[in-house]
């Protein structure tokens, strides 16, 4: 065992388990390669999308002039604009001056406009085309475009992204002679050195954060068995009432727990020779256990809600970065892998 750590220490390279090791890195970048690629650039592309929804998300509103037409006329209006399309939603707003929106569809095709309800005339998309390019990159990042079975093989690939992250971790050791260097990049190094050392570099720097990526992601898919941990070991005490004595006297029944999203109040059960609530209520506020804590600031982090604009600003450049891992992985690859092979096929047709 001590000659093993002397030779883990010292030369790492020469250790089998490091080359075990690297086989696995190697194999399971190659196979979630894309996929990296895919969840880094749609995960940095959503990380603003409540602000994008908030400021494109606008009702579209048109002058008022005239008499509105009626629902009849403006549907009309849409079929002669959308020939061989059938009408499969429509929805007229109260508000003057709101466009009316309808949804058409044809042979499973559909459209989504709005309407100007004086004129008939189209005004646009009813949904922003911001806003729809960050819902399709926010339904690519959850659920693959594939719906539920879709998020459970998201939740798979999690698992296997914390396993590339942990081999990578084990591999990057250098020895404790060479540990310092792989700290940094030499830009003066050639192309192929500098590629590998931008990844030792990325994937040290980062490690801890594509390590919560990977982590929180596998929560997200498959949130059970660890919201069963935490009930088991630091049990959740959800709601607890407040000493409010100004909202009545204090009642002898058990008031009514509901576990919902922070009710405003919690009614107390009406005494006896009462219906409904009685008037009697006492508040409650949310209270969580250390666990529960926990699990909300793994979502937390995962998208960067917890600080702000700038957080988040700082979260779309890194979330970039695993990415970047994956494109000069890719270029490390190329250069031992398929040009080995191509070189040693132009020495065989040479020697034919």
């Amino acid at each position: 065992m001590l000659a093993f750590l002397k030779q883990w220490l010292h030369r790492p390279q020469s250790v089998w388990l490091r080359k075990a090791t690297f086989q696995i890195h190697l194999w399971t970048g190659i196979a979630l390669g894309l996929y990296v690629l895919m969840i880094s650039v749609t995960g940095s592309a959503i990380v603003f999308r409540n602000e994008v929804y908030n400021a494109l998300g606008k009702p579209k509103m048109v002058p008022v002039q005239g008499t509105r037409l009626t629902n009849d006329e403006i549907r009309a209006k849409a079929v002669s604009r959308y020939p061989g399309y059938a009408i499969t939603y429509f929805w007229e707003s109260k508000r003057a001056g709101q466009a009316t929106e309808i949804w058409l569809e044809k042979h499973g095709s559909r459209i989504q406009r709005v309407f100007n309800p004086y004129t008939g005339e189209d005004v646009g998309r009813a949904v922003a085309l911001g806003i729809s390019v960050v819902a399709w990159c926010s339904d690519m990042h959850t659920n693959l475009l594939a719906g539920p079975k879709g998020r459970m093989v998201n939740g798979v690939f999690s698992i296997l992204l914390t396993l590339l992250c942990l081999t990578g971790a084990i591999i990057w050791w250098p020895g404790l002679s060479k540990w310092r260097r792989s700290l940094t990049v030499d830009p003066k190094s050639n192309w192929k050195r500098l590629n590998w050392e931008l990844h030792s570099f990325i994937g040290f720097w980062t490690f801890a954060l594509v390590f919560m990526w990977a982590f929180s992601g596998i929560y997200l898919v498959f949130p059970d068995p660890f919201q069963q941990a935490v009930n088991r070991y630091l049990p959740l005490d959800f709601y607890r009432p407040l000493a409010d004595t100004s909202l009545g006297a204090p009642e002898t029944a058990k008031p009514v727990f509901v576990l919902a999203a922070d009710p405003p109040a919690i009614y107390l059960p009406a005494p006896p020779g009462k219906s409904g609530n009685g008037g009697r209520r006492r508040r409650f506020v949310p209270h969580y256990s250390t666990g529960d804590k926990i699990l909300r600031w793994v979502y937390y982090l995962h998208f960067g809600n917890f600080a702000g604009n700038k957080t988040k600003g700082v979260w779309v450049v890194l979330g970039l970065l695993p990415g970047a891992l994956f494109i000069t992985g890719a270029i490390m690859w190329w250069n031992r892998v398929l040009s080995r092979e191509a070189r040693r096929l132009r020495t065989a047709a040479q020697r034919t």
